[in-house]
């Protein structure tokens, strides 16, 4: 195959043209996953959720330490024990173990789902944040996902800072 040597010059011409365009541009990178892991609004929220669910978890505890000692007794008495007497504590465990295992699985699922809303909220003020500061700073992009981001592209602490003001 023959290039043409106008055709050559052309491609090289606009290449080159192009090229201030692209070095002009202004590129900013947010690392959503470190501002929703340790901006002050994100651990707040954290520790809200822990204080809403502290009690929760609790009974929790106290009902799988019960699954345990109703083990535990089977376990050593349940060889001496009537073949009724056994059966019964036998259901009461059984019983026991599915009661807990549904109020995990409850706990789990509001957990979750609270997490999400705060999560939410955490997404929309960040994210109304990064658009002011990339209007302030006439920012042209900012992008969330990056294989290589120089220091100086990196406005992640600048938007915690903002997001911690507010």
């Amino acid at each position: 195959m023959k290039f043409n040597n106008l055709a050559v010059s052309l491609v090289l011409a606009s290449a080159f043209m192009a090229a201030p365009a692209v070095a002009e541009t202004k590129i900013g990178f947010v690392n959503t996953e470190k501002l929703l892991r340790e901006a002050p609004l994100s651990v707040a929220a954290q520790k809200k959720l822990e204080r809403e669910f502290a009690t929760r978890q609790q009974d929790l505890q106290k009902l799988a330490k019960q699954a345990r000692e109703l083990q535990a007794q089977l376990d050593k008495d349940g060889v001496t024990m009537s073949d009724s007497e056994r059966k019964s504590k036998e259901r009461d465990l059984s019983n026991h173990s599915r009661e807990l295992q549904r109020q995990e699985r409850e706990f789990r699922e509001d957990l979750n789902l609270r997490r999400n809303e705060e999560l939410g909220q955490i997404q929309e003020r960040a994210r109304k944040t990064i658009q002011e500061i990339a209007k302030a700073e006439k920012y042209d992009m900012i992008l969330e996902q990056a294989v290589y981001v120089d220091s100086k592209s990196d406005i992640t602490d600048r938007v915690m800072k903002a997001l911690g003001g507010k």
